[in-house]
């Protein structure tokens, strides 16, 4: 696996009140593939700011290590392969997206052909093409945050880090953030996420990462996330005191709501002989299916069971 991120042991300690010690990064190791999107989530409070500050070279730790396209952390040379596109950016109203693009390029060393080359492609990517000579302060919270993407992806990084990328954005706006940013994983890039609409974090992301109190509670796919181990949902035609009566004692828990019954069993031999009884005792059977919780619920889950 090609390693865009490395953390080993990565601890950041700050100095609070009566000199005491503030551990906003208490021991993070982690691993992030190159083209892949990564979102990490956590309360206010977490350490995800911290830590996106440390990647970028603006924080530098106190102990451990790390490497960012594999070289040291705060590399200088190395910030000019990524992109970074901050919670709520400002750019100047009284210029147009595509002015605003231009001066963010020349900042980054591009110019002439290159650079002109290099907007109208962004501007495509994130469908802002038709508004690139729109003034900034004609354009709507979606608009600004597609303008914020392109300028991210403008010196065409490697790796890009987004800090809320939908926060206030409409559903259509989001939807279409989505897709833009699919299309930059699509052209090779790995995306860094740091968000709290964790709805849109589920439909994206290829690993999610928890965090709390500095710490990296659990990694995984959405899928890992969510999956509840041998919990499944039978929904039934016709009475669920029949169809209780008949699974008897062959689940461990059973929930029942209106038609739909929400069974945990100890093996999936448990879940065939619960069909069976049910077929014996002539219940139809609409559906079943594995259940699977929210990233939310999930997250909320985790975090309360540390607390």
């Amino acid at each position: 696996m090609d390693i865009t991120i490395q953390l080993l042991n990565l601890v950041k300690d700050y100095r609070g009140g009566r000199n005491k010690k503030i551990h906003a990064l208490a021991g993070v190791s982690l691993d992030i593939a190159r083209g892949e999107i990564f979102s990490l989530l956590g309360p206010n409070g977490a350490g995800k700011t911290t830590m996106v500050k440390v990647l970028l070279g603006i924080a530098f730790p106190s102990s451990g290590s790390g490497t960012l396209l594999g070289k040291p952390l705060g590399d200088t040379a190395t910030k000019t392969r990524i992109g970074y596109l901050p919670e709520n950016h400002r750019f100047p109203n009284y210029l147009t997206g595509e002015q605003v693009l231009r001066y963010f390029g020349t900042l980054t060393g591009m110019h002439g052909a290159l650079l002109e080359t290099r907007i109208a492609e962004t501007m495509t990517i994130v469908n802002m093409q038709e508004w690139g000579r729109m003034k900034i302060r004609k354009y709507s919270k979606g608009m600004l945050q597609r303008i914020g993407l392109a300028q991210a992806m403008l010196n065409n990084p490697e790796i890009i880090f987004l800090d809320e990328p939908t926060d206030g954005v409409d559903p259509i706006g989001r939807k279409e953030i989505r897709q833009t940013l699919v299309r930059i994983k699509e052209q090779g890039a790995t995306i860094f996420l740091n968000s709290h609409l964790l709805s849109e974090v589920e439909r994206i992301s290829d690993r999610v990462a928890i965090m709390n109190k500095g710490k990296i509670l659990r990694t995984g796919s959405v899928e890992d996330l969510t999956n509840t181990n041998h919990e499944y949902v039978i929904t039934i035609e016709g009475d669920p005191k029949a169809a209780v009566a008949a699974i008897g004692n062959r689940a461990t828990s059973i929930k029942v709501e209106q038609n739909q019954l929400t069974l945990r069993v100890d093996s999936i031999a448990d879940l065939n002989a619960i069909t069976d009884a049910l077929r014996a005792a002539s219940v139809n059977i609409a559906e079943i299916a594995k259940r699977h919780e929210s990233l939310e619920d999930a997250f909320i889950n985790l975090i309360e069971q540390v607390d």
